[in-house]
């Protein structure tokens, strides 16, 4: 189906008569477009010649006039997998008396504009050929092609040419020669191109480095992985960590021996129909699946699965992704239901993607070492995505869609954005162009901030970016801010982190503002000092006001209260009681010692690092705390996806249950108290209401609360708009249920598809303030 901007391309092409000069921007070069133009000119008998620029691709089309139109309109509509068209345009041109269709040499300075393309999945053509017994790659576990394979990883500098990649290491035979050379062949200028005479190879190792006599690698892997092995297997950007899915005791000896307690492990399975054993696939869920990104995807789990319990406790969904790789393909052929492909590394350090690094990062952790000899240049995890709210939304973005860029509305000088310090991303912006890094990580080790270094030299190299301008979070603690600091000869951008929250989904929808924003996470600092996160703004691209906020509470023993939630309950308990809360009959007080709550205590009256936050994030979690869910959780959001998990599948979101109410204080900004939350949690408590009732009820509430301060809002200040954003809208209760109430009070609401909610998009939002502030 043709989309508004599809026809709109489609009429600003259209029109005259005689040669057409076509114009065509985007993702256009390195995309095998150029050799589709051929073929399709060819198709329609035209003459004339196409040839990169620097600002995308520019047509010379001679012949019928109605032949040309036929030609333009297809080019939108049949362009290569990995193309992305952003604008077409032609006008009318002399003629050249061309006799025949030529692919000319590029224009000066098109191979400095060249827009790299992601890492994406082998195609259905190569995966045709790799189980063919009669074409020259059978079993060939590099396969690829112009529309599949390695990109972003293997690049170390532009233009993207063979000599600039990991495969320089590798002179390609004459066959594959040929097929480079000829415009008619899927492979001409895929620069990964390769086959087992000339190619990459893979090799089995053991633990000690010593190499394992196989005929078949990779067959040999698929028998260690059935004898309960743990392997390391080198894919695209980097290491895995796999085992049989189905064998418990093997999973379990991964998460010992990766120190990953309960964070669930990622599956990969052949096909639909193995994934549709063990979990649900809808529609919307099998579109996301089988893209040419294959990211992990969130599905329920099917009722009756063999999948070991440990693989994803006490969770009603795996995250589950379809192969990318031919070697993927290979080892997942020997019958397995699904393998746990889990990021090489040990919790909150980069992945792996160096042989050497290999072996010393997880031969205590990895059994066996299924490797190959191209280089990876730059790690990238898998990305991460969830339908919910009726749209696919990124949780995580990595690999398969980095370094695409978001298309801004508006063009930008050349901008560095550090991000914030978990879910680290970084952005580089050019002209219309914001350039968002793969995940990078926590920056809590030196490993990940050595990794958010490279990355920034890398992506400032391949995109040919020396930034004027460098934008970084206000919090002073912040591995990312003082890296900016550091920085000189660039205008530095300190950038409020809720603001850019908001202004991240502005941008993604090409709005500029004022709007209502509902910028909702778990920790980011605020102009007071203080950590913010339960926060109602009016903010536009320069600057926000910040009319409501959650009230402020203390967080005991700071960075402590995010990883021992049973803090954040004494906190709320102690604020909304005073006193007598010691005397409540609560699941907290059962699971910790009566002097370790006094002692919460006193750091709380003493205000004994114990910094105050208005955070909604913390207020989830005191609420899991509070009900018994988790006193500790082994990894951020634990407690709140607890919680979330804990309410009815099914909320009636006109439902009239007695919710939960809330204060609101008469001050210049006003500040929501949740105390009436808190005691009404308490009090159900009591009376015997179950957890899952309870759950539902503060859902429930919140979403109420909120649409109700909106609508105040929209009555002060005319705003009709409402932009949400922040971490804690990886919720889907939450962002479902005020995305359904604010629309019935006939909002206008705006969330995020294109980047993260939570910090992996923060990035974005930095960039367009400090342009906005700077210009």
């Amino acid at each position: 189906m043709k989309t508004n901007f599809d026809r709109s391309m489609a009429a600003r092409a259209a029109g005259g008569s005689g040669p057409r000069r076509i114009d065509i921007a985007g993702i256009v070069q390195g995309v095998g477009f150029r050799p589709f133009i051929y073929q399709l000119a060819r198709r329609h008998t035209l003459n004339g010649r196409v040839a990169n620029t620097a600002s995308g691709v520019t047509i010379h089309a001679e012949g019928d006039p109605a032949k040309i139109e036929a030609f333009i309109a297809d080019i939108s509509a049949k362009a290569p997998p990995l193309a992305q068209i952003t604008d077409i345009s032609s006008r009318s041109t002399p003629s050249e008396n061309f006799t025949d269709f030529t692919i000319a040499k590029s224009e000066a300075g098109a191979v400095r504009s060249t827009l790299i393309s992601p890492d994406i999945s082998i195609c259905s053509d190569c995966l045709a050929e790799l189980f063919d017994p009669n074409d020259r790659r059978y079993l060939y576990p590099f396969i690829n092609c112009t529309n599949c394979g390695p990109r972003y990883t293997i690049i170390d500098d532009i233009p993207y040419d063979r000599p600039n990649t990991s495969m320089k290491h590798f002179k390609m035979c004459a066959a594959c020669q040929a097929e480079y050379d000829d415009p008619e062949n899927r492979r001409f200028h895929a620069q990964p191109n390769a086959c087992p005479v000339c190619g990459p190879q893979v090799r089995l190792f053991d633990s000690e480095k010593a190499e394992m006599p196989a005929s078949d690698p990779i067959a040999e892997t698929a028998r260690l992985l059935r004898r309960g092995g743990i392997v390391a297997i080198k894919g695209l950007g980097g290491y895995h960590l796999a085992v049989d899915a189905e064998n418990h005791e093997a999973v379990r000896a991964l998460r010992q021996r990766k120190h990953r307690a309960e964070k669930p492990f990622a599956l990969m399975s052949l096909d639909l129909k193995s994934i549709r054993q063990y979990a649900q696939v809808g529609d919307d869920e099998e579109r996301m699946l089988t893209s040419p990104q294959r990211p992990i995807v969130f599905l329920k789990k099917r009722a009756g699965h063999g999948i070991s319990a440990v693989v994803s406790p006490e969770n009603r969904y795996f995250g589950v992704m379809l192969p990318y790789t031919p070697l993927h393909y290979l080892l997942l052929a020997n019958g397995f239901t699904a393998l746990v492909m889990t990021s090489a590394n040990l919790s909150e350090e980069p992945i792996a993607i160096d042989n050497d690094e290999a072996f010393d990062r997880l031969s205590h952790i990895a059994d066996y070492f299924l490797m190959h000899n191209r280089d990876i240049y730059l790690r990238s995890d898998d990305s991460i995505m969830r339908h919910t709210g009726g749209a696919a939304r990124f949780i995580r973005r990595s690999r398969g869609y980095v370094p695409t860029p978001i298309f801004l509305n508006k063009s930008m000088p050349p901008i560095l954005a550090c991000g914030a310090e978990l879910k680290n991303t970084v952005c580089l912006t050019k002209a219309n162009q914001a350039f968002l890094s793969q995940h990078i990580g926590d920056l809590e080790n030196i490993k990940a901030f050595d990794f958010f270094k490279k990355t920034i030299s890398h992506m400032k190299r391949i995109l040919d970016i020396d930034p004027e301008i460098i934008a970084y979070d206000m919090h002073p603690g912040y591995l990312s801010t003082q890296y900016a600091l550091e920085q000189r000869n660039s205008t530095l951008v300190p950038v409020q982190h809720h603001h850019a929250h908001i202004v991240s989904c502005m941008a993604e929808h090409g709005i500029e503002g004022p709007v209502i924003g509902l910028s909702f996470d778990g920790t980011g600092y605020g102009t007071d000092g203080r950590i913010w996160g339960g926060e109602v703004l009016i903010a536009d691209l320069a600057g926000f006001q910040r009319p409501l906020h959650l009230a402020y509470v203390p967080m005991p023993g700071g960075a402590a209260a995010i990883k021992e939630p049973w803090r954040m309950a004494v906190s709320y308990l102690f604020d909304t009681f005073g006193e007598d809360f010691n005397n409540l009959d609560l699941p907290v007080f059962k699971i910790k010692p009566a002097n370790k709550i006094r002692l919460i205590k006193e750091m709380i009256v003493k205000r004994i690092n114990s910094p105050e936050t208005s955070s909604l994030g913390r207020l989830f979690d005191g609420v899991a705390a509070i009900l018994g869910l988790r006193d500790e959780v082994s990894f951020e959001g634990q407690a709140a996806m607890a919680l979330e998990l804990l309410a009815h599948e099914e909320i009636n979101y006109l439902s009239a249950h007695d919710l939960y109410g809330y204060d609101l204080t008469a001050n210049h900004v006003r500040e929501i108290s949740v105390r009436p939350i808190i005691a009404g949690i308490v009090k159900d408590l009591e009376n015997g209401v179950g957890q899952g009732e309870i759950s539902t009820k503060f859902h429930l509430s919140l979403m109420r609360m909120y649409t109700g301060l909106c609508d105040r809002m929209r009555s002060e200040t005319g705003l009709n708009r409402v932009v949400l954003s922040g971490g804690v809208f990886q919720n889907a209760l939450l962002l479902q249920g005020l995305i359904h109430g604010l629309e019935r009070k006939g909002f206008q609401v705006f969330t995020q598809r294109r980047v993260p909610a939570n910090d992996g998009g923060i990035s974005l939002g930095q960039a367009v303030v400090a342009a906005e502030s700077t210009g």
